[in-house]
């Protein structure tokens, strides 16, 4: 059984990584549509400030509770991601479409930290739509 839409309903706060300036990339397009409804962080090293917020190069510097981490990076690029996620306490680790990382969700798991591979967070909200 999914807890995606429980995930969803509880989540307030989520940090994209690898959120673009460019209003055609996937994670410009997803943020916005998540901006509606929930509070978005970037997080990329090459931005001061990604859709009027501003942008973090990290996770660890963040200031602010992270519900969740969406992810917009190739598979093999997730790792360095997982340690500060779980540091930062998130309570769910997001990979978008065609991303997955086994080594990711396990360590993430044992962790206590719900894992998603493979969904758009965008996608998978717009089917719950009581949230």
């Amino acid at each position: 059984m999914s807890n995606i839409p429980q995930i969803l309903r509880d989540t307030k706060t989520i940090a994209i990584i690898g959120l673009s300036k460019n209003p055609s990339k996937a994670s410009n397009e997803v943020a916005r549509y998540l901006m509606l409804y929930y509070t978005i962080i970037p997080v990329n090293p090459r931005y001061e400030e990604v859709l009027g917020l501003k942008c973090y190069p990290d996770l660890a510097s963040v200031p602010v509770q992270i519900d969740m981490v969406d992810v917009f990076q190739r598979s093999e690029a997730v790792m360095p991601f997982v340690a500060p996620s779980i540091e930062a306490g998130i309570k769910c680790f997001w990979m978008q479409m065609d991303i997955r990382h086994e080594g990711a969700r396990l360590e993430l798991e044992s962790a206590g930290i719900y894992v998603v591979e493979d969904k758009c967070t965008k996608v998978e909200h717009a089917k719950v739509e009581h949230i």
